[in-house]
């Protein structure tokens, strides 16, 4: 993951700087927001901003807006900042940090705004054939198209081919369709000239520009919307993109891979994704089954989560008991990977002992969760639409131990989604769990 930190250094956030250092960001710095959007602005690349709130945060995000371009910030500050804090949650900031930085805080929500695990893990036949199949595909320039529920891994199979190709020393550019709005994917993905519009300062490098001589992961790109894939059509066909305001087109060298949780075919069949885009991408096909279609992974990536949250909390490795491993394999896991490493996340929290048994494996669909979602409804009653989906929203934020990604994979929305519903609980005053908090943190 790649850090843009925009504030001086020299106070707490430099601290921040380090933690995030040590998790595996890749950290740029930038001493004010002019110098900020000078990077932002180039094509260098940042996956998050963390800025410093003693800064004009308010203007930096109007300038974002202006310029169209969509990058999710994270405001720093400290304890006393509190009328900072809420102003820029206010004028956009998806998250706020108090410093001084606490390390697994930082860890949490930079992976909730940017998923940043990528180990390639598996066992079950079903997946080997999978992993053996994209190696082999990964040294030609053919376009891929990578299928399958949310949370089995597109990503991190995506990374994994461009690893294992012939542009692995270039750049890996990840887009999240779903996650920028409409107005602002297409200067992301084409860039734009100075004085294109109102607000174009100065000329802004795409992410086809970023990741020419590397690879272009369109993530959920069923998200994008018909106009725009017409576009992209054409960059893919010709080589070639436009900025917007530009006057010649920019030739590219970009490697495409695209992912998507919806059956394209009936999307298509619907009107909403253009069928010469789709053969377009779809030359070859990595399909990737769902968790609970490939059970013989569920030990190896347990252990890799035990591993991983225990080391994370200053925690002993426990093992699974019987009982809590046969709890795992029988769970038909609709949150596929994304929901496992959060049930293991909450279980090494929750442990007591030695070992970490079946009564530490909270799941979403078994037990008294299942039958207070699915088996009583009496307790809904006299509560509005409104009221029912905001109590749901923040219950499963508060199983995802504040988590906004896992959270939207597991309610089936987008993460833009999510957090302006999110936005608007805060506005109405309602409580909403921040990243690391929920039931497990709480508990």
């Amino acid at each position: 993951m790649r850090l843009l930190i925009i504030g001086s250094l020299s106070n707490q956030i430099g601290a921040a700087s380090r933690i995030a250092v040590a998790r595996g960001a890749a950290v740029m710095h930038a001493i004010d927001v002019a110098a900020g959007l000078e990077v932002l602005r180039a094509g260098k690349g940042a996956d998050v901003v963390m800025f410093d709130v003693s800064l004009d945060i308010v203007g930096f995000m109007q300038s974002l807006e202006a310029e169209r371009i969509g990058v999710p910030v994270v405001a720093c500050g400290t304890e006393t900042d509190a009328k900072a804090a809420v102003r820029a949650i206010q004028a956009g900031a998806k998250e706020y940090i108090p410093l001084p930085p606490d390390a697994e805080l930082i860890a949490a929500v930079l992976e909730a705004i940017a998923e940043d695990s990528h180990a390639l893990l598996y066992a079950d036949p079903k997946m080997e054939r999978m992993v053996k199949l994209a190696a082999q595909v990964a040294p030609s320039e053919a376009s891929i198209m990578i299928t399958g529920e949310s949370g089995t891994g597109k990503e991190v199979i995506a990374r994994f081919v461009h690893q294992k190709s012939r542009r692995a020393s270039q750049r890996f550019v990840a887009v999240n369709c779903a996650a920028i709005p409409e107005n602002l994917l297409e200067s992301e993905l084409f860039g734009y000239e100075k004085g294109a519009f109102t607000g174009a300062v100065s000329r802004r490098i795409g992410r086809f520009e970023e990741a020419s001589g590397g690879t272009l992961l369109l993530d959920e790109i069923s998200e994008m919307d018909i106009r725009l894939q017409a576009k992209l059509l054409r960059a893919i066909q010709e080589k070639e993109i436009d900025r917007l305001g530009g006057t010649k087109p920019v030739k590219i060298d970009t490697r495409i891979i695209a992912t998507s949780n919806r059956d394209l075919k009936a999307e298509v069949k619907a009107g909403r994704f253009r069928e010469d885009l789709f053969f377009r991408l779809n030359v070859l096909n990595l399909p990737l089954p769902s968790l609970r279609d490939r059970k013989a992974d569920i030990p190896v990536l347990s252990a890799h989560f035990i591993k991983k949250y225990a080391e994370a909390n200053g925690l002993p490795f426990r093992p699974l008991t019987a009982a809590a491993k046969d709890a795992l394999m029988r769970h038909s896991w609709p949150g596929n990977v994304r929901e496992l490493e959060n049930t293991l996340h909450r279980a090494v929290l929750l442990a007591l002992g030695d070992e970490i048994d079946a009564d530490s494996i909270t799941l979403m669909d078994s037990g008294s969760e299942h039958e207070g979602v699915e088996g009583n409804t009496s307790g809904l009653v006299g509560l509005t639409v409104a009221e029912v989906e905001r109590d749901l929203i923040i219950d499963t934020l508060k199983h995802t131990v504040g988590n906004r990604t896992h959270a939207a994979n597991i309610l089936g929305i987008s993460i833009r989604t999510l957090r302006n519903k999110l936005r608007q609980y805060i506005d109405e005053g309602h409580a909403v769990p921040a990243p690391g908090e929920g039931e497990a943190a709480g508990s």
